[in-house]
């Protein structure tokens, strides 16, 4: 049984009672200065006398015509991108789980010979060592040398709860370093490179922080492999001086807004930072007409976000590291930065994060901006990204096709799997 018109109606009818309470205030009576008190505040935000975030530089709100943008020259002769397609993770009725994960690059223009190399990674997981799972130490290599595999287990009895997420990220986060690192030397040094995604593996570093007995993800040696391979990738772009980015699409963090409240500000209408740089960056619409409004690309100024994991991880205090990390660099040099594009005509907001051994240069930061606001002009995320995740993507039948290789092992499904599963569809 669906909803009837009355339904309809009655819900309706709830939703402009809603709505009616969140009605704008009068044209006089705005909230810019509140929101630009907020941003003032940004200057240099601490909590318990640590610096939580900092402006580099001014603090600003910028706008750039897209018509304008677009039609100038793109600041790099060159843009690659990275991006990994999933099985997504599966598990088995013999405890068994496992998700494969594979990486492409892209270009732009197009270089096919690039576009033909792979890396692809199977994590699995199963919580007794009596299992036997036939991993590879080395590479096997595929396709006459165009791509290569590799078949990891995660230490068994490690993961108690969120064993589908972490077996997933183990195999995406690992397949998409390894794949940057292989190729790294073989990009032109004149180009542009965007990650998808933050530029650090958050997900499972947090997991590394927090201790929980449920998900020892500190004592497994791919988790060290992975973050070694992000301390590279940043070490390598900084020798070089080569511009990369991490264009995250739909961030979430939370951090500036729950550190505002515990400094004091109780009233804030937001839960998620980006609510409140999406206010800070729109224009009042009554200000101009809607289809002006839509013209345009408004910006922040870049955010330094110190104290953080990302660079206390190299530190021999940290239990991270157990002294096996490499580093080249200061510790700072690895801190995040950041700055929010917001595209008015469509409700979107782009977080670019980049370390701040780049973009403590002030021309490194505005060419990086330039280029990001022109890709943005061009189509919304950057065709190189979409480009690389065309061609990662592991399509549902090609999924289906490569977990039916599994004849020993049964899927282990629920009434929920059998009703909503992709896998499932035609029952």
């Amino acid at each position: 049984m669906t909803l009837g018109p009355v339904h309809i109606k009655a819900i309706s009818e709830l939703a402009d009672r809603i709505d009616r309470c969140l009605k704008p205030d009068d044209r006089e009576e705005d909230d810019t200065d509140g929101v630009m008190d907020i941003l003032e505040r940004l200057r240099e935000l601490k909590h318990d006398g640590k610096v939580v975030l900092k402006a580099i530089g001014r603090l600003k709100r910028g706008k750039v015509s897209i018509e304008k943008m677009a039609q100038g020259p793109d600041p790099f002769p060159v843009t690659y991108s990275c991006d990994s397609g999933s099985t997504t993770p599966r598990s088995f009725d013999n405890g068994l789980y496992v998700d494969f994960c594979h990486c492409a690059m892209a270009s732009t223009p197009t270089d096919l010979g690039l576009h033909n190399r792979r890396t692809i990674i199977a994590a699995t997981y199963t919580p007794s060592y009596s299992v036997y799972i036939d991993t590879t130490t080395n590479w096997e290599m595929l396709d006459n040398g165009a791509s290569r595999g590799q078949i990891i287990r995660i230490q068994p009895g490690l993961l108690h709860k969120r064993i589908d997420r972490i077996v997933h990220d183990i195999a995406l986060y690992l397949s998409e370093s390894e794949h940057i690192l292989w190729l790294k030397d073989e990009l032109d040094p004149q180009g542009f490179f965007i990650m998808d995604g933050p530029i650090y593996p958050k997900h499972l570093m947090y997991w590394m922080v927090v201790g929980s007995e449920e998900v020892q993800l500190l004592y497994d040696p791919h988790t060290e492999r992975i973050l070694q391979n992000y301390i590279d990738i940043v070490d390598h772009h900084i020798d070089k001086r080569l511009p990369f980015i991490g264009f995250v699409k739909n961030p979430e963090d939370m951090q500036i807004m729950q550190t505002l409240r515990k400094e004091g500000m109780r009233d804030l209408p937001w839960v998620m930072d980006a609510q409140f740089f999406k206010n800070l960056l729109s224009f009042p619409l009554y200000l101009e007409e809607k289809k002006r409004y839509n013209r345009y690309i408004t910006y922040t100024n870049w955010f330094m976000q110190p104290n953080q994991f990302y660079e206390r991880m190299l530190g021999t205090t940290s239990p991270l590291v157990k002294e096996k990390l490499r580093a080249k660099y200061p510790h700072e040099y690895y801190s995040l930065t950041f700055f929010v594009v917001y595209v008015p005509s469509k409700n979107l907001l782009f977080k670019i994060e980049a370390p701040y051994g780049l973009t403590q240069d002030e021309g490194m930061r505005d060419i990086i901006t330039r280029k990001v606001l022109y890709d943005i002009s061009i189509s919304e995320i950057p065709s190189t990204l979409r480009k690389a995740d065309s061609i990662a993507k592991i399509q549902v039948s090609e999924r289906k096709q490569i977990i039916n290789r599994f004849r020993y092992s049964r899927v282990d499904t629920t009434y929920n799997d059998i009703r909503w599963s992709e896998y499932y569809e035609d029952g």
